[in-house]
């Protein structure tokens, strides 16, 4: 099955090869979710997803971004999800547009927080991510309130460094195990939204690059970091 964190219908979707689909989950005890954004396995089989917490209408009415987008009000959420049941549990919220997410070697979820910049790491007990959330590094190279830019999607190397995609900066910013850049892959066009490491061996990244519209592919110096299989 493929899963989707599908951003209009607000919903978790299954989807199989066949292209059937099912709503999995779309609300958490009775609230509702409002923009989801990505997810990911826990090494455990659970799903993490993210909610930017707003919604798309808002953020972007007639399909424009509003101007006045960083005063709106953000309420980013991290769920955990038990595939099986369809249980849906809160494990965070008040992120300033919770985005991206991967788990690290240490077992934790990491979540991008694109206004800021910052990137947010869950310790983990028993296999279950507990919070508070603790800031792991920031990707911003120059901070300009007039632009919009920050962390989107992420992958971790199999030597424990994090390659983000920094939408609106142009780059991959690769961060170490202790959160500091280690350096920036600059990518065609402006607005990297995502990555995945090719198969093991290759060495490669695959990224989305939404400006030229364009998959795009970049030498690295490691494997991906194994995931939940």
């Amino acid at each position: 099955m493929i899963w989707v964190a599908e951003t209009h219908q607000r919903a978790l979707l299954k989807l199989s090869l066949d292209g059937r689909y099912s709503v999995h989950a779309d609300r958490c005890r009775g609230e509702r979710f409002l923009f989801l954004n990505d997810l990911a396995f826990a090494p455990n089989g659970d799903l993490y997803l993210t909610d930017s917490g707003i919604l798309f209408d808002e953020l972007a009415p007639g399909g424009e971004l509003n101007p006045d987008y960083r005063k709106l009000h953000y309420d980013g959420r991290v769920y955990r999800v038990d595939v099986k049941t369809a249980a849906v549990e809160l494990l965070d919220r008040g992120l300033q547009f919770a985005n991206g997410i991967a788990f690290g070697p240490d077992g934790g979820p990491y979540i991008t927080e694109t206004l800021t910049g910052n990137i947010y790491r869950y310790a983990c007990r028993d296999g279950v991510a507990v919070g508070p959330r603790e800031t792991f590094g920031n990707v911003i190279e120059h901070f300009d309130a007039a632009e919009l830019k920050g962390p989107d999607g992420m992958k971790f190397g199999a030597d424990g460094q994090l390659y983000v995609a920094v939408f609106g900066q142009g780059d991959i910013t690769v961060l170490d195990p202790r959160g500091a850049v280690a350096r920036r892959i600059k990518t065609e066009g402006t607005h990297p939204s995502n990555l995945l490491f090719a198969a093991a061996g290759q060495r490669q990244i695959y990224v989305t690059e939404v400006s030229t519209g364009a998959l795009q592919v970049y030498d690295v110096d490691c494997d991906g970091f194994t995931l939940y299989g």
